[in-house]
């Protein structure tokens, strides 16, 4: 398996063939903007034939955000919340694993790896 973060926007997208890729993940915060990017990632994608779509809803701050981008988006989502161990890791330049191993945002993401790796383990 190999995860790529790629640049914000859906360039990328734009430059990839049908089948490209086994899974898409489209991080969205819940903003306005972000929420029209991971709207267009979603469409051409599908247009394009890319792979399937998994949105993942990072800096949750509460309900009102997931709801929010659940509506928005038509899609469940996986829920990633805003965690000050994150940004005090960012603000001591040290990976959040190191500085705040069990924080919320780690342990969603642990468990969105979890599901992940089951799937393309074969």
């Amino acid at each position: 398996m190999l995860i790529a973060d790629l640049e914000a926007g859906v360039t990328n997208l734009n430059r990839m063939g049908p089948g490209s890729v086994d899974l898409i993940l489209v991080v969205v915060e819940a903003t306005p903007k972000s929420i029209e990017v991971a709207q267009r990632a979603a469409a051409i994608a599908a247009e394009r034939n890319v792979g399937p779509v998994r949105f993942v809803a990072n800096k949750l701050r509460g309900p009102d955000d997931l709801a929010m981008l659940r509506a928005a988006l038509g899609h469940e989502v996986v829920e990633i919340p805003e965690d000050p161990g994150v940004h005090e890791a960012d603000r001591e330049g040290v990976a959040v694993l190191d500085h705040a191993p069990d924080c919320p945002a780690v342990r969603a993401i642990a468990a969105l790896a979890a599901q992940l790796l089951p799937a393309h383990a074969a």
